[in-house]
């Protein structure tokens, strides 16, 4: 059967893959656009495990929040290179994700992956595709799904780092302040309450052997730990650190003078606590180039 220039492109602006690759895929079904989709998917496919395993520490983070600013959500979705995460289809992507949690009960990264996008593919499935369209390992990392009985405020740092603050009391701005702080501060957790005791117990460790060390007393030595952990816990906590847009007075200062409390927090930020490529990428793109035209 003769491939016609018309149904190229009609597969190429179903499946958004390359010309060559939807005239090779066209006579291989006989002319049969829906065989064809069916067998460029299963390519797809086993495209993308191939690339499962490469690291994937690059990306974004989105999020959206509802009309009524009671509930929000936040996704970070990671790729292997910045020139990905700046590409439209990607940031597309992330986008739908985002909007998907908002307004429903999903939690986990499994129950997105299974969910329904406009498009009538799983996310699963458009995250496949997008791989083999992009040609790096994609991944969605990790996701929050926040309701709130009073009100949630939600800052984004470019595309790199988001907060999402449940709050009461105060106004918007106070909301959007304390967001912000989170995410240039790096807080661990609201209060010293939340402090995990395990955690808690082995920085006093460390604190009272390095103090032990210096010969002092013991009853000097207990004065120094406890000095040494408050300050650290004042690092630690939201209520503790100073705020970062006025320093002379505590993040719990300025929620106490607004009328506001925080009952909890969420911040995101790409690729934390995970490996980085190494890779030129300059190196990567001239392999690229040098194997098509061999």
């Amino acid at each position: 059967m003769q491939i016609t220039a018309t149904m190229v492109k009609e597969l190429r602006e179903r499946t958004g893959a390359g010309m060559m690759e939807c005239k090779k895929a066209l006579q291989e079904s006989s002319g049969n656009i829906d065989t064809a989709i069916e067998q460029m998917r299963k390519i797809g496919q086993a495209k993308a495990d191939k690339k499962a395993s490469r690291i994937a520490a690059d990306g974004m983070v989105v999020l959206a929040i509802s009309p009524d600013g009671r509930q929000a959500s936040l996704v970070e979705v990671n790729c292997e290179t910045d020139f990905v995460a700046k590409d439209k289809q990607f940031q597309a992507f992330c986008a739908q994700l985002a909007d998907l949690v908002l307004g429903s009960d999903i939690t986990t990264v499994e129950a997105l992956g299974g969910a329904t996008l406009e498009s009538g593919l799983s996310a699963e499935q458009a995250r496949l595709e997008l791989v083999t369209k992009i040609g790096e390992n994609i991944r969605i990392r990790r996701l929050e799904n926040m309701r709130s009985e009073h009100a949630i405020a939600g800052y984004l740092h470019g595309n790199r780092i988001g907060v999402l603050v449940d709050y009461s009391g105060g106004d918007a701005d106070v909301g959007r302040d304390v967001a912000m702080h989170i995410a240039a501060s790096r807080p661990v957790c609201v209060s010293e309450k939340d402090v995990d005791e395990t955690a808690l117990a082995k920085e006093r460790e460390i604190f009272k052997a390095q103090a032990e060390s210096s010969g002092k007393p013991a009853n000097i030595v207990e004065k120094i730990v406890e000095g040494r952990l408050k300050k650290y816990l004042k690092e630690i906590t939201l209520l503790g650190q100073p705020f970062v847009k006025d320093t002379d007075q505590s993040v719990g200062q300025l929620l106490k003078s607004s009328n506001a409390e925080v009952a909890g927090f969420v911040r995101f930020e790409v690729g934390e606590g995970l490996e980085k490529r190494s890779d030129n990428f300059v190196d990567e793109v001239m392999g690229q180039v040098k194997q098509s035209e061999n």
